[in-house]
């Protein structure tokens, strides 16, 4: 295992070579002059070439023609950041849910934000077609729930509406930060029935009422909010 994972490794870094490279050059390069500044063989280049075409970091450009023959193929780099490398979206949103949390009014501004979010065209489906009811509308908010990962289910205690969220898309922050993710998950749904201007308000959102589930409190007859 330990020779595969080396043998990886050593390919991993020869495709960075050939990239650096083409990079490096104001021209472009053909397969034979890139195996010469590496020492390696032709067909080392072209296995990488092809690999680094595919991935859209280099592409393939036409000759200019010189002389009698099949002229060489030529490569250069694409112009732009490297797409192919690590994200690191958890840790930004770590920073982002830091920041909001150290503001006196965190939850408030949390709240907004998620709001102003659902206002965005086409961050949320469209409405609910002209004509539904208040129990259509309910639908349609959990479809966009299960939609956005929150694997939620209808529920009714005690008389009042409720949507029960069995998943959180964001549930390591959200078990550190509930202060900030939860009320942007609040806001998300209060901007989402607001946009949509249907009969149902979302009255607030009960962070991990239960181990396994959140629990958004409906009213069903009010305008969204």
């Amino acid at each position: 295992m330990r020779e595969i994972a080396t043998s990886i490794g050593e390919s991993a870094g020869r495709r960075r070579e050939v990239l650096r490279v083409l990079r490096a050059s104001p021209d472009p390069m053909s397969i034979a002059a890139i195996a010469d500044l590496l020492a390696v063989h032709p067909n080392t280049v072209r296995f990488h070439l092809e690999s680094l075409v595919g991935d859209g970091q280099v592409e393939q450009v036409e000759p200019s023609r010189k002389g009698p023959g099949r002229p060489p193929l030529m490569f250069r780099a694409v112009r732009q950041m490297d797409r192919g490398g690590t994200r690191h979206y958890r840790m930004l949103a770590e920073i982002l849910a830091s920041a909001f949390a150290a503001e006196p009014d965190a939850y408030e501004r949390a709240v907004a934000a998620g709001r102003s979010w659902a206002r965005k065209p086409d961050a949320i489906p469209p409405a609910p077609p002209a004509g539904s009811t208040a129990d259509d509308a309910v639908e349609h908010l959990v479809d966009m729930l299960d939609e956005l990962g929150f694997a939620p289910e209808r529920r009714t205690v005690d008389g009042k509406q409720q949507i029960g969220l069995r998943h959180c898309p964001f549930l390591e922050l959200a078990e550190n930060r509930a202060s900030v993710v939860c009320p942007v998950h609040l806001g998300l749904m209060q901007g989402t029935v607001q946009s949509w201007q249907v009969p149902i308000s979302v009255d607030g959102l009960e962070p991990f009422a239960e181990p396994d589930l959140c629990l958004a409190h409906l009213t069903v007859g009010a305008a969204g909010g």
